[in-house]
């Protein structure tokens, strides 16, 4: 057993390859071999979010604060909420983030295949994030 102390890590910063507008991560965690399970609780700012990605073995999110928009390619914008929980399917194309006008934090779980809990693709573009708010 392990337990890691809630503070014990440090805040990082949402890389600007994969994310757009202020996120942060704090608490990353991965389990030991064989075991393949990782995450994070991940915060996105008003305006802030993933790029497009796709996760090999699929992602759980756990929405735990704020309201948040998730969407998957091709479908429409869906709103989330605390208590929320996602489930998105191996290699469905999808982003998620917060609303233009609300923080959103959750916690994201997905399994490495290959060493890569993600497969990160182009980031979502001001048009695509607009049209999010004027379905809203």
């Amino acid at each position: 057993m392990q337990i890691t102390q809630c503070g014990s890590q440090p805040s990082a910063a949402g890389p600007a390859d994969y994310f757009t507008g202020v996120v942060r991560i704090d608490a990353p965690f991965a389990g030991e071999e064989p075991a393949r399970i990782g995450g994070a609780t991940v915060t996105f700012e008003p305006g802030a979010r993933t790029a497009w990605h796709t996760h090999p073995l699929g992602q759980t999110l756990i929405v735990t604060a704020g309201c948040g928009w998730v969407q998957r390619d091709g479908g429409p914008v869906e709103e989330i909420r605390p208590g929320d929980i996602v489930w998105i399917a191996p290699g469905e194309k999808h982003w998620h983030g917060a609303t233009a006008n609300t923080a959103m934090t959750h916690i994201a779980i997905a399994e490495k295949l290959d060493g890569s809990p993600v497969d990160w693709m182009e980031k979502v573009t001001h048009e695509q994030y607009q049209a999010a708010v004027t379905a809203s």
